[in-house]
């Protein structure tokens, strides 16, 4: 593997179907030949969020900008910059904007993941 820079800005953007207002762009992926983890960049707009559900892989996260109320599990968190969250695989997790936009970063394991909505939302 070879050492990789490049402009975050220049990752293409595409829209998250089980969000609202909601965009990802892979900052560091496959197509870069990373072996462990790859690097999101999620952005969020004003009424924006992602409804509860679970993921087959843990999450680690940092806020850039912006504020949000996440749940994760069976607690209601209000994220601000410089917060950072761990998600464990399989845990429910909700996001709902506060102050947009709202942006951070999701570091997750390079392997397949399962997104399921949760019954009931």
């Amino acid at each position: 593997m070879s050492q990789v820079v490049k402009a975050a800005d220049e990752a293409a953007r595409q829209a998250v179907k089980a969000g609202t207002d909601t965009e990802m762009q892979v900052l560091l992926g496959e197509k870069d030949s990373v072996s462990n983890f790859f690097m999101r960049r999620f952005t969020m707009g004003a009424g924006g969020g992602m409804p509860l559900h679970t993921n087959a892989v843990e999450h680690e996260q940092y806020v850039l900008r912006g504020r949000a109320r996440v749940g994760i599990g069976d607690r209601v968190y209000e994220v601000k910059p410089d917060d950072v969250l761990y998600i464990p695989a399989g845990v429910p997790h909700f996001y709902e904007v506060v102050e947009a936009p709202f942006q951070f970063l999701c570091l997750v394991p390079n392997r397949p993941d399962r997104i399921e909505i949760v019954n009931g939302c």
